[in-house]
């Protein structure tokens, strides 16, 4: 058997005190994995990415699963990824790529690529000035203001026309602010989960009534969906710019316009949830991906 380690963190891993609202995520992934995976003869060992660097001997490869609080340390996520490699040990998505999409500035470079984006301004910071320019820009009801690193809607806010914060507030981060689009209450979120390089599996992602964030912490819920040609087109041409090297893995989150095309919203490259539950071929397609990756 070879062993292939799959990254989490102590929250998302269970029997390790308290963990995240979402950690339910990590044991759907770990139970869609572990069989096809066996079947291919790769063993899937569940390491906390923060462990000694030990624990990762023998193994030929590393996914890096639910790391799921990265955000708060990206430089040493990135620097473990990097000692991993230097090890001899095959990180998937590789410690370049993860670099390149810790900030959602990857997004303007993706938009220089003639990648279709929801309009952003680019912030260091964001007071009830910057807010108020935004909405005049966008002739916009409502903005959505994020850090530029992040994760899981991570500090994000939802600032409504005529509910501006007063003079002396600011976010406190280098920051995104973009209009909210009502496309998200209305058709959701399309999701595309390609497998180096092949759709596995599209999912439609919905906010809870009153809420505008999908992620499963705040209510949202998804269902499966069957793309259309030219939906798989649009999210096959992000895939092919992003930068080099493939990534083994990708999640292409859109939205939406109002002309009817669908813009980017987000290229995770990183740790996304896969949503096997929405796609029950993906711990098949992720194995056999991952043997041809490694010559086994």
């Amino acid at each position: 058997m070879t062993r292939i380690a799959f990254l989490a963190c102590m929250t998302t891993l269970p029997g390790a005190g308290e963990r995240r609202g979402d950690a339910h995520e990590h044991d759907l992934t770990i139970a869609a994995l572990a069989p096809p995976f066996a079947a291919a003869r790769l063993a899937l060992e569940v390491i906390d990415w923060e462990s000694p660097i030990e624990r990762f001997d023998g193994c030929a490869g590393v996914l890096l699963g639910t790391a799921w609080n990265y955000q708060d340390a990206p430089s040493a996520f990135v620097a473990r990824l990097e000692e991993l490699a230097a090890r001899g040990i095959h990180v998937f998505n590789p410690p370049d790529l993860v670099r390149w999409n810790l900030s959602k500035t990857y997004l303007r470079e993706l938009a220089e690529r003639d990648v279709r984006t929801v309009p952003t301004r680019w912030l260091k910071d964001v007071d009830s000035d910057d807010i108020a320019a935004a909405m005049a820009q966008w002739d916009a009801e409502a903005l959505v203001i994020k850090r530029q690193v992040g994760a899981g809607a991570l500090g994000q806010i939802l600032v409504r026309h005529g509910e501006l914060p007063g003079g002396g507030w600011r976010f406190g981060h280098a920051a995104m602010v973009q209009p909210y689009l009502p496309a998200i209450a209305d058709e959701g979120e399309l999701s595309f989960v390609f497998i180096d390089g092949a759709l596995s599996h599209a999912l439609r992602k919905r906010p809870a009534r009153g809420d505008y964030r999908i992620q499963s912490l705040y209510g949202g819920t998804e269902e499966a969906h069957a793309p259309s040609p030219e939906e798989v087109s649009t999210a096959r041409a992000v895939l092919a710019a992003l930068p080099a090297p493939a990534p083994l893995y990708a999640r292409i989150d859109m939205v939406r316009a109002d002309d009817g095309a669908l813009l980017l919203m987000e290229a995770e490259l990183i740790e996304p949830y896969l949503y096997p539950e929405q796609g029950p071929q993906l711990g098949s397609h992720l194995a056999q991906a991952l043997a041809k990756r490694l010559q086994i």
